[in-house]
């Protein structure tokens, strides 16, 4: 995964309690499962911050269904992140958008099954995106709590996430600013992979491990086709040649690259098609 949409996790990493995915009929239940759940994903790091409820400070903030169908909001967010990145290619900047984009909700929604063993509401509707002046997109959900999506957890974030919020964004950015499914369907597996390392190295005792939820996730397409883990969830090694250090228990090879190569003074991902094999 690429430097701008996860932070380095801390050296050390290791495996969550649980070996099957998360149902939302599992461990401390109730509606108060999710009590609090804000501020303990937030605590994460920056890329798992998510506000709820009412705030005074609410202005810019749209819902992700104007950043899907309405080309202006869109048009602007890739603008701004070309600006930062000091790159006037517009597939560069729109690809780096997209990447930063899925690890935000990826890191939202796994954090969540992660702590409370259930998935948390955030559909496009009901969730609200505006860009600050600096750091990654600012995620609220206005209406708080938010319920369960079902039981089946993995499920309900694929269709949560790969359905109905990267569906309709890989879209628009395919139409206009010509990046192709190839691109976008790698930098939704990368930045999942990119969320779980997180997770591991931060909540490494978390009640409901984030594996086994990212392995079924990474079962279906079109993540299934976007790339090969050369370790497999739970850690054993599949003897493949991608990137995995010592204190990575997931190796994994896109079949793509995100262009963030082409951005000056940058080289590739570590999990990059184009990257040499260590």
């Amino acid at each position: 995964m690429c430097p701008p949409p996860t932070p380095p996790p801390p050296p050390a990493a290791r495996p969550g309690a649980g070996d099957a995915p998360p149902t939302s009929a599992d461990g401390p239940g109730g509606d108060g499962a999710f009590a609090g759940t804000p501020a303990r994903v937030a605590a994460v790091g920056p890329y798992f911050a998510v506000s709820s409820g009412p705030r005074a400070d609410a202005a810019g903030f749209r819902p992700f269904t104007a950043l899907h169908h309405d080309p202006a909001p869109l048009a602007a967010y890739v603008a701004e992140t070309g600006r930062r990145l000091g790159t006037d290619q517009r597939r560069v900047a729109a690809s780096t958008l997209h990447i930063g984009t899925a690890a935000r909700l990826w890191s939202v929604a796994l954090a969540t099954a992660a702590l409370t063993g259930r998935a948390m509401d955030l559909t496009p509707e009901r969730l609200w995106w505006r860009t600050p002046p600096s750091g990654p997109i600012e995620l609220w959900l206005p209406e708080w709590p938010a319920g369960t999506t079902g039981e089946d957890v993995p499920g309900a974030l694929y269709e949560t996430v790969v359905v109905r919020h990267l569906g309709p964004l890989d879209e628009a950015l395919r139409r206009d600013f010509g990046l192709s499914p190839r691109i976008l369907h790698g930098n939704s597996a990368s930045a999942l992979l990119g969320a779980v390392r997180v997770l591991l190295a931060r909540v490494p005792d978390a009640p409901w491990s984030p594996l086994p939820v990212a392995a079924a996730l990474l079962a279906r397409e079109p993540l299934a086709s976007a790339g090969v883990l050369t370790a497999d969830p739970r850690g054993a090694d599949l003897g493949g040649a991608g990137p995995r250090g010592a204190d990575d228990p997931l190796g994994y090879r896109r079949n793509s690259c995100c262009l963030y190569y082409r951005v000056r003074d940058n080289g590739y991902c570590g999990d990059c098609i184009l990257a040499r094999p260590r």
